[in-house]
């Protein structure tokens, strides 16, 4: 399975916008360079499905993730899973549950998202990310 990363952002501070980027750097076991989850134990990175998004009638970065990628069915993906996203290898923590946030987007996207709000990994070697990197199940 083999993917591509379209977007990528930073999240700067709460209650803010999503930053987008053209690149950003990842920090084995600490997260994305810059992002307020950096330095967090296993929730570091969200990734969601560019096909989810467009399926719900989103943009990139609406939903809060720090990358989209495009072809590849990411809610597949186990507990544990590896991903190896441009110079990176994510490893897959689990289902990012929809959370308030949603239902301020659209009221009752929340639970129209469920088991779709995309996938939270951590960083278990660090590298540069950019748009149009390649994205693939590693074995």
């Amino acid at each position: 399975m083999n993917g591509t990363v379209t977007h990528l952002f930073l999240k700067t501070g709460h209650g803010e916008p999503m930053q987008p980027a053209e690149q950003v750097q990842a920090e084995g076991g600490q997260g994305l360079v810059g992002d307020l989850s950096h330095g967090v134990k296993k929730r570091q990175i969200l990734l969601v499905e560019r096909e989810v998004l467009s399926d719900f009638g989103l943009s990139p970065g609406q939903i809060k993730e720090n990358i989209t990628v495009s072809g590849l069915r990411l809610r597949d993906l186990a507990p544990g899973a590896r991903l190896q996203v441009g110079e990176t290898e994510l490893a897959v923590y689990g289902d990012c549950a929809p959370c308030q946030f949603i239902d301020d987007i659209r009221p009752g996207l929340r639970a129209e998202m469920e088991g779709q709000r995309g996938t939270l990994c951590w960083v278990a070697t660090g590298g540069q990310i950019r748009r149009g990197d390649p994205v693939r199940v590693l074995p």
